[in-house]
């Protein structure tokens, strides 16, 4: 399905659950509507993928061409990870400020992809001066852990301070809203990873279901956003050859005010600006003609040329 949608890469998340939670924690009654056991333990055993369905998980992506990974949820889910040969470690926002694993994770030399969910700013910096001197490999993601995250706490222009602040990595966006538009506006700001959830039914038993995209929406957004890299474009503005039609049939020029004799001098008030015929001078040289002597006499209404101008030298435009 992911690749059917265009996605680059499958991502799992992966626990050691021993070592992800505490013996209360796990032993914690858990009575939601979305609860697969009694206890927490026991609902996050229920869904945990052991580490022979990840192998063949990895199997298959490579089978059909995408890459695979997984959030490693703890130290030890990171070490099985690196046996499998990730591409890419992600970092879930629960870990970005457990420093110990981030030095751990960032020994092992792979790429590192770091989420900031519930993070400060202070926070940030820390984990970059903390990972950058072992592995420049990284990225950040602006990323806000609410499931399904509203708009007014999605805060894009976090992107922005990101590229502001560690202008040397690339900076992504990782989304839990419903839809696509703010992922397209991510990638719009600059963003150079998106993660988003995807499940095949949004109406499932889970709380990340309605967070998630469903196939269709998948694609849908893969769609937009190799349109937003394309539009991207150049920072140069000028006149595109894709314009030059538009140019030629209503580019304006200037024209002659009122008739003008010849060996006049030129004045602002004898000249206008229309859509002329023949072409002449375009539009911003108006103030260049002031002061200049005409040749011949000029029609009132007709276009003003190189041809009827003493001595132009025309400018060359940089």
């Amino acid at each position: 399905v992911l690749q059917d949608c265009g996605a680059d890469c499958a991502k799992f998340q992966k626990s050691e659950l021993e070592y992800k939670f505490n013996k209360k924690a796990l032993e914690r009654p858990y009575t939601s509507k979305h609860s697969w056991g009694k206890t927490y333990g026991e609902h996050k055993r229920h869904l945990e993928f052991s580490h022979d369905q990840y192998r063949e998980l990895k199997k298959y992506a490579e089978e059909i061409g995408i890459f695979f990974t997984a959030s490693g949820m703890d130290e030890m889910a990171v070490e099985f990870l690196h046996e499998l040969d990730v591409p890419f470690f992600k970092v879930g926002s629960g870990d970005t400020n457990n420093f110990p694993y981030l030095e751990k994770t960032a020994k092992k030399g792979r790429p590192m992809v770091i989420s900031s969910g519930m993070q400060s700013m202070n926070t940030m910096h820390q984990v970059y001066q903390i990972v950058k001197p072992i592995n420049p490999n990284f990225c950040f993601l602006q990323c806000t852990s609410a499931y399904p995250l509203q708009p007014e706490d999605v805060n894009l222009r976090v992107i922005s301070a990101y590229q502001s602040a560690f202008p040397d990595i690339p900076i992504g966006y990782s989304g839990h809203e419903t839809g696509i538009a703010i992922s397209v506006a991510a990638v719009a700001m600059g963003a150079k990873v998106l993660e988003r959830h995807v499940t095949l039914d949004k109406t499932w038993k889970g709380s990340d279901h309605q967070a998630s995209l469903e196939p269709n929406e998948l694609a849908e957004l893969v769609k937009a956003i190799r349109t937003v890299e394309k539009a991207m474009g150049s920072p140069v503005k000028q006149l595109l050859p894709c314009e030059m039609a538009c140019n030629e049939k209503l580019g304006k020029s200037v024209v002659a005010k009122v008739a003008i004799p010849e060996g006049a001098i030129l004045t602002l008030d004898m000249l206008t600006v229309k859509v002329g015929e023949p072409k002449g001078f375009p539009p911003e040289s108006i103030f260049d003609l002031v002061g200049q002597k005409v040749k011949r006499n000029i029609e009132e209404d007709e276009t003003i040329t190189e041809q009827v101008v003493e001595n132009h030298v025309k400018k060359v435009k940089c």
